[in-house]
């Protein structure tokens, strides 16, 4: 069963915020909306059992218990050990802001370990084609994850102890992303070609869907086999229940995914219907942003898709309209009681009504105690969902209700100045070549991963 349900918000601070800045593309991935009808995904029982010819009546001979698990393994030589596992872990459950079940937490532990597998398997693949990551490469990209938590490398060295996990197996994935990527770029990108004709074809097709919608998506592939169908879609459901609870989207595609967008979180970027096969497509068309719909079923597996953003193709959005804007704000003193808040907004509310225009901001705020801050070129479609609603129908020097908490303040703020954005420019032939080249390269990586998993000598302890 296709299900759609909208994503929990995503607006958070702090430590759980700095994680998802290292395991997320975009900034702010909240919105609320209403639930889609659900669709139905067609079954193929009895595929996998003709495929591989197997006895209507099986007798298994031996033992074999399911919730035994093997925590660690060796793969052609290479050992993956239990604390391996456990640091990889932790990652998730720290951008989970710690909360995943017992029981969650061992089907991740195996999701993990087949993750760490893969992960040994492609490094050792670029190794063997001459492909060596300078480690001076990978302290460089730590580096650059470590100031996205406004720390040195050494004092996210202690974080992530802190939390269980290690500078080394964050190390370890980013050599493994790098790899890919490269072996990628040597043995698949060269021997994938897109004619003209086929971009041609769709810069057709998007300007026949002038002013229809448009996505940016992001997708969790799983890649599935008859064999282990019924597993694989049931991991999915799994992690769809994760991140309705407040799990991060791009945290599970990054760690779960089996496409090349795993490393951005997954994201696809702007896409449109015409670009996606049939089966997303379809889910797509009816979602709101903030969505979540899965599993669904696609060639070679299934896949789990989130709708970032919306627009209408080769129109302007004017959500993408910059603003200049004053924010006056009164923060409550520790201890205010709700009653003593909910006064002292009535009556920042009531003076802020006499401000005519961002002339009288200044003035106003220094009144009433306000702190005034100004704020040019902020793009509506960057702001919380709520804001984005009432700025597009404010006009100059007009402002929005008071908004904020007892623990942030009360705000509000003040429209100085507007830029509409410019007409959609006609689709980019470059853009599209480099898209499609990019889906068959992603194809053709995923058989060469299957290949390695058949080749691969593994022991499991």
């Amino acid at each position: 069963m296709l299900s759609v349900v909208p994503s929990p918000n995503r607006l958070s601070h702090g430590v759980r915020s700095g994680l998802r800045t290292l395991l997320l593309s975009s900034a702010l991935l909240s919105a609320v909306a209403q639930p889609v009808l659900a669709q139905t995904v067609g079954d193929d029982d009895g595929i996998g059992a003709q495929q591989l010819n197997l006895p209507k009546d099986v007798t298994v001979f031996g033992k074999s218990d399911p919730n035994v698990r093997k925590a660690t393994a060796i793969v052609n030589g290479r050992i993956i050990t239990g604390t391996d596992v456990d640091q990889r872990l932790a990652l998730i459950i720290t951008a989970n802001g710690g909360k995943v079940a017992d029981d969650e937490k061992e089907r991740l532990r195996v999701q993990v370990l087949r993750n760490l597998i893969d992960e040994t398997l492609q490094i050792q693949e670029a190794a063997a084609n001459d492909i060596k990551i300078d480690p001076a490469e990978v302290n460089q990209s730590y580096e650059r994850v470590a100031s996205n938590f406004r720390q040195s490398p050494a004092q996210f060295d202690g974080y992530l102890r802190e939390k269980g996990s290690s500078a080394a197996s964050i190390k370890r994935q980013i050599e493994g992303e790098l790899a890919w990527s490269r072996l990628q770029r040597r043995n698949i990108q060269p021997f994938v070609n897109v004619s003209e004709e086929e971009v041609k074809s769709v810069v057709d097709r998007l300007n026949a869907a002038k002013g229809a919608d448009e996505f940016r998506l992001g997708e969790i592939y799983l890649s599935a086999t008859p064999e282990n169908r019924e597993q694989i879609v049931a991991n999915a459901r799994n992690i769809i229940e994760q991140i309705q609870k407040g799990g991060s989207f791009q945290a599970y595609a990054r760690q779960f995914s089996e496409a090349s967008t795993a490393a951005v979180g997954g994201d696809l970027g702007w896409i449109k219907p015409g670009q996606l096969p049939s089966e997303l497509a379809t889910a797509a068309a009816d979602m709101q942003v903030g969505q979540i719909a899965g599993p669904i079923e696609t060639v070679g597996g299934v896949s789990i898709i989130y709708v970032m953003d919306k627009r209408k193709v080769l129109t302007a959005d004017p959500r993408d309209s910059l603003l200049s804007l004053k924010q006056l704000s009164v923060l409550f003193p520790q201890g205010t009681t709700k009653e003593a808040a909910s006064s002292k907004a009535a009556a920042f509310a009531a003076a802020v009504k006499e401000i005519k225009g961002c002339g009288q901001a200044n003035e106003i705020g220094g009144k009433i105690g306000a702190d005034v801050v100004d704020n040019d070129n902020v793009k509506i479609r960057d702001l919380p969902p709520q804001l984005q609603d009432i700025l597009l129908n404010l006009q100059v020097g007009e402002t929005t209700p008071p908004f904020g908490s007892i623990t942030d303040g009360v705000r509000v703020l003040v429209v100085c100045g507007r830029d509409d954005p410019a007409s959609a420019n006609a689709p980019n032939p470059d853009q599209i070549m480099a898209q499609l080249e990019e889906e068959r390269v992603n194809k053709r990586a995923r058989i060469y991963l299957r290949d390695l998993r058949r080749d691969a000598i593994i022991e499991y302890n």
